[in-house]
């Protein structure tokens, strides 16, 4: 399955915005996103927003599989904007756990943009932190969520 419709799965929002979710594991999230006119505030540069939704999103599927695939929920988000990404530009994205606990995940979550010239060059656009409750019950009519994302995950 390709990373478009693996992003469409598990994320509307992300897929909305043009997101690909490329890597799915319990230590390590990865996704990129082209800087459209759709991702931009009207200064033609990356809303930060979108960063915060990028940001949020990746932490809570990286939560939710680090947990065993039990409900999480985002209680605190903290994100700094550090440098402009640019419409046309490539942004990628890095989510990482700092902590996995029982009833806390916290999460570190960094977008740059890739200078096309050179993989290697790049650039920090927003760094951030999210917060979530994790190992939460999974409610009946959403028992689904987790079977789509163990399909995609590497445990």
């Amino acid at each position: 399955m390709d990373a478009k419709s693996k992003t469409e799965e598990l994320d509307t929002p992300l897929h909305a915005i043009g997101f690909e979710i490329e890597e799915v594991s319990p230590k390590r999230l990865t996704g990129r996103l082209k800087v459209t006119a759709a991702c931009c505030q009207p200064f033609k540069v990356l809303h930060g927003g979108i960063s915060a939704l990028v940001a949020e999103a990746l932490a809570s599927i990286g939560a939710h599989v680090a947990s065993g695939f039990k409900r999480v929920a985002g209680v605190q988000l903290s994100i700094n904007h550090l440098n402009a990404a640019q419409l046309g530009d490539e942004v990628v994205a890095e989510a990482q756990p700092i902590k996995v606990g029982k009833t806390i995940q916290v999460w570190e979550v960094t977008l740059w943009k890739i200078d096309p010239s050179t993989a290697e060059n790049r650039v920090v656009v927003a760094s951030s932190r999210v917060t979530l409750l994790s190992n939460m019950p999974v409610p009946p009519h959403t028992r689904d969520a987790g079977e789509i994302l163990r399909k995609h995950a590497k445990l």
